[in-house]
């Protein structure tokens, strides 16, 4: 091994020390095990499914080789743990190195709600009936996108919901801007954190989840920006400076009907406000028809970014929309310090209340997009639900007294749609017959087997399912 994308890539090893001792404890006689994930809730109601598609990629295509076996191995012998080098040892010289699994998952972009299976999987080999579980580890990673995208979706309604009262809801898609990438713990975190943000919006400073809709999604480019200033960048013209600081972005950035965002809290952001963007620099803003968005990022969310609208509207004036709510003339604001849902519906509410539409601010979100999730905000499990022993399929599940809200499901599920209801149903009970007669639709679809990718979505179409276009 020469990188970390050789560790990444060694399937055999990217799972918990204990499962490697699993092959030794299912019943004698098992040839099959089906397990599933769901989100079994927490912080919402319902998810958007995304994300399967780049790890099945990345993890799940790629040959197991002899050579991953020697290395597992080794490793498994001096960690105290063993190895079932037999069982693999058949995946390589039966499958060609290709996990035989079969993997159904409901399409990415599916809006359900909580408690349901949204991914089955089931080894399609009797011989390898161990490694269904043994694969969790890697596969249930997808609970972080679809954490990220579920909660974009929360964000989404919420906005639009402002926009519908107030303003115009064409400009959802660039009402969240994606700030995330320093504050998460690995770049291939920026990347699927920031992928699962652009299923709901457009705009990201996160080049790593563009590369990544590339290369998983076929999408050339998921996400926009815009010139932006940083502290660095304004305060290294001096606080007598500040002024030549923002000029010097009008005159490299500010084109007709460009966008260009500058941070204006370096030291006195009432000031820079009233006294620079709306009066030494008044006419020059007008004059170059470019939108100056104009960055508060300090101090209280909701009364800065009312009292800078405010300010703007002072000294640029606004007009009144069809809705009857004011719109800045020339300018914008952007927050992009201490957002979250709540603040962003606070700060909704304020611009409301004061008769200022929603078009007037955009959002930014770092870490609290990216990175203030885990596997427990919305509760996500893989457990097994059936087995199959001595030709003979039994339920498999637990219900603990203790914990009656982590009782699993039972049985070889899928997942059915009727309109707007979801029911997640046995495939060998007479419900799953009952519900196709009455028009029920199954949602699930197989996307892998036998080391292959079956299905391949494009960005597009996944956003299409989040937002009904």
């Amino acid at each position: 091994m020469n990188s970390f994308s050789d560790i990444a890539r060694l399937l055999v090893l990217n799972t918990d020390s204990y499962k490697t001792s699993h092959w030794l404890q299912y019943p004698p006689g098992t040839r099959h095990v089906f397990s599933y994930i769901e989100a079994r809730g927490g912080a919402l109601s319902h998810t958007v499914f995304f994300g399967l598609q780049a790890l099945l990629k990345e993890y799940f295509t790629r040959p197991v080789t002899l050579d991953d076996l020697a290395l597992a191995g080794e490793v498994c012998a001096a960690h105290g743990v063993p190895f079932n080098r037999d069982g693999w040892l058949h995946i390589v010289q039966a499958h060609g190195g290709r996990l035989p699994l079969r993997i159904r998952a409901v399409p990415e972009g599916t809006v359900a709600p909580v408690n349901h299976a949204l991914v089955t999987v089931e080894n399609t080999d009797p011989a390898s009936g161990w490694l269904t579980s043994y694969v969790e580890t890697a596969l249930l990673r997808v609970w972080y996108p679809t954490t990220v995208a579920s909660q974009g979706l929360a964000t989404r309604r919420l906005i639009g919901d402002a926009l519908a009262r107030t303003g115009d809801p064409a400009g959802l898609p660039f009402k969240l801007h994606d700030f995330g990438a320093r504050g998460v713990s690995s770049m291939e975190s920026a990347m699927l954190g920031g992928m699962a943000h652009l299923v709901n919006f457009q705009g990201t400073d996160t080049m790593t989840a563009l590369l990544g809709a590339r290369l998983y999604y076929g999408e050339p480019m998921a996400g926009f920006s815009i010139p932006a200033a940083e502290h660095s960048t304004i305060t290294a013209w001096g606080r007598d400076g500040e002024l030549a600081a923002y000029r010097n972005m009008l005159r490299q950035f500010g084109k007709p009907g460009a966008l260009l965002a500058v941070v204006s809290d370096s030291y006195d952001l009432d000031a820079a406000v009233s006294r620079l963007w709306g009066g030494a620099l008044r006419d020059e803003v007008i004059a170059s028809g470019a939108t100056v968005v104009i960055r508060p990022d300090s101090g209280d969310p909701t009364n800065i970014v009312l009292r800078t609208v405010q300010a703007l509207d002072a000294s640029f004036g606004s007009d009144v929309n069809v809705k009857g709510c004011k719109v800045l003339r020339h300018v914008r604001v952007i927050q992009g310090d201490g957002i979250t849902h709540a603040s962003i519906g606070s700060i909704l509410a304020a611009l409301e209340s004061a008769g200022y539409s929603a078009d007037n601010v955009a959002f930014g979100q770092g870490g609290a997009l990216l990175q203030q999730v885990n596997r427990d905000t919305m509760g996500f499990a893989m457990k097994a639900s059936a087995v199959q022993v001595d030709g003979r399929w039994r339920d498999v599940f637990k219900a603990p007294v203790t914990d009656p809200a982590k009782r699993s499901k039972a049985g070889r599920l899928t997942l059915m749609r009727r309109g707007d209801v979801f029911a997640t149903v046995r495939l060998d009970a007479p419900g799953y017959l009952e519900a196709r007669s009455q028009g029920a639709t199954e949602v699930m679809r197989t996307v892998f087997e036998d080391g292959r990718l079956l299905v391949d979505d494009s960005f597009a179409a996944i956003r299409a399912r989040v937002t009904g276009g």
